[in-house]
């Protein structure tokens, strides 16, 4: 892929909780940004290292470690850091960490960006109608503009499956999280918001921890891997619009492993970004959505909790609380704010294989934040009921090739 581009010319904006802006695999990768949490220390200030994750995953360059660093997928565009308030700077609440993202995503739109990566969400339960409709319409303004916004859809699927915004908001690109095998993680919530697919499990790149570098999963890691898939595209095509960029993404898209064209665990299937890059097809009107129009998806689950505290358990054969745990620890070391997951820290020994993405986790209830590493089963949900009619076509399906990780 990087043969043909590296994502140059093209600004990825990354709202998140604030960002590493000296790590060695992105310095030079940031633009100047803003902080819209309210909180001291500016942009370059963090709670954790889930904002330097999901900008090492998008545009990583390796050249830490002497040059074997973590690598992003898209290592030729720029980063516009923008910091909110997403429960690791301080008390959240919900109409704020609304309220602080479109104040981003306006800002993102004026200085230039083509992409906005949100690699977080909120419970619809915990939402007041108002900030949702607020921010629908900032969604709507942008995208009016040009602008492509992806956002994961959150971890959840086994503890109730809650709608989460803004994942769940018209406009918006929702990504599900694959696993080794291109199927869909337990974890990935599942609904008719999930619009592309993306590996998101054993995830590596450069972080805030002691070594530099996690290991992680999660929805938020397959956000960002759309999202540098979208800029990798658009450095190619700069005539294109965000109709297009998208169409050919959905368009050259691994379809699911069930054989329908859309099914509400993997949405029209897994990215693949070397193929839409090399055989991109007809990109199709400018001016027309690849995905029909919709409006809000209801809360999924009405008993969702609108809690603010961190379960203290989990099920058998579920996936456990989020953690900081160091790698071959004998016992997981919680974070201190219960608030905030974090992924596994990384020891340094030889270099770092570059990974391509970063994880949603969770500000319980509220905020998805990065989840611990920990093993997955076969996910066991059945596909939703409510299935979007699919795009249009405008190119020759393409041959199968389902393996994110083994191309």
């Amino acid at each position: 892929m990087w043969k043909t581009s590296k994502g140059q010319g093209i600004t990825v904006a990354v709202i998140d909780g604030g960002f590493k802006l000296d790590h060695p695999d992105l310095e030079g990768q940031f633009l100047p940004g803003k902080d819209f949490s309210g909180s001291s220390g500016g942009v370059g200030s963090f709670g954790d290292g889930h904002g330097t994750g999901i900008a090492s995953l998008i545009a990583g360059t390796g050249k830490g470690m002497g040059g074997t660093g973590a690598q992003g997928l898209a290592p030729g565009v720029k980063i516009l850091p923008l910091k909110i308030n997403n429960g690791s700077v301080g008390a959240l609440v919900a109409s704020d960490f609304l309220g602080q993202i479109g104040q981003a995503i306006n800002y993102a739109v004026d200085q230039g960006a083509k992409v906005i990566n949100i690699s977080q969400g909120m419970e619809a339960v915990t939402a007041f109608p108002e900030d949702v409709a607020k921010l629908n319409g900032i969604i709507a303004a942008a995208r009016a503009k040009g602008v492509l916004i992806v956002s994961s859809v959150g971890n959840e699927a086994q503890k109730g499956n809650p709608v989460e915004y803004p994942g769940a908001l018209p406009g918006v690109v929702g990504v599900a999280a694959l696993d080794h095998d291109a199927s869909v993680t337990p974890e990935s919530e599942h609904g008719p918001q999930v619009v592309l697919a993306a590996p998101g499990m054993d995830m590596i790149a450069g972080c805030t921890s002691p070594t530099g570098y996690c290991k992680s999963h999660g929805t938020s890691d397959a956000a960002a891997l759309v999202s540098a898939s979208a800029a990798l595209v658009w450095s190619v095509h700069k005539e294109w619009t965000a109709n297009q960029v998208l169409r050919v993404l959905i368009n050259t898209a691994g379809k699911p492993h069930d054989g329908s064209v859309r099914n509400d665990l993997g949405g029209y299937g897994s990215v693949r970004p070397r193929v839409a890059l090399t055989d991109p097809g007809d990109p199709g009107p400018a001016d027309v959505s690849p995905v029909p129009a919709a409006t809000p998806v209801a809360t999924a689950s009405p008993s969702a909790s609108a809690s603010t505290s961190a379960p203290t358990s989990s099920t058998p054969g579920s996936l456990g609380s989020p953690s900081d745990v160091a790698v071959s620890a004998p016992t997981a070391q919680p974070k201190a704010e219960a608030s905030s997951g974090s992924s596994s820290v990384l020891p340094v020994v030889g270099g770092v294989v570059a990974g391509l993405l970063v994880v949603a986790g969770v500000v319980f209830a509220v905020v998805r934040r990065r989840k611990a590493a920990v093993p997955l089963v076969p996910p066991q949900q059945s596909v939703g009921s409510v299935t979007p009619p699919p795009p249009p076509s405008h190119q020759p399906s393409v041959p199968p090739e389902d393996n994110p990780y083994a191309r």
